[in-house]
């Protein structure tokens, strides 16, 4: 088995684990992102009063 062969394999796989783990957490940071935006977004829309009165006319 050669020695610089199984070095470079070995490199080549630990960076395809950093990239992997890195582009995961760009995308847990963007669906967090977009999560935190979706909730403000639904408090702003509240309205506490809506539906709390009904008008009927005969």
């Amino acid at each position: 088995m050669d020695i610089a062969a199984l070095s470079i394999g070995l490199a080549q796989s630990n960076l395809k684990q950093a990239v992997g783990i890195s582009v995961l957490k760009m995308s847990k940071d963007q669906a967090s992102g977009e999560s935190q935006a979706l909730v403000k977004m639904l408090e702003q829309s509240v309205q506490p009063n809506l539906g709390g009165n009904i008008d009927i006319k005969a």
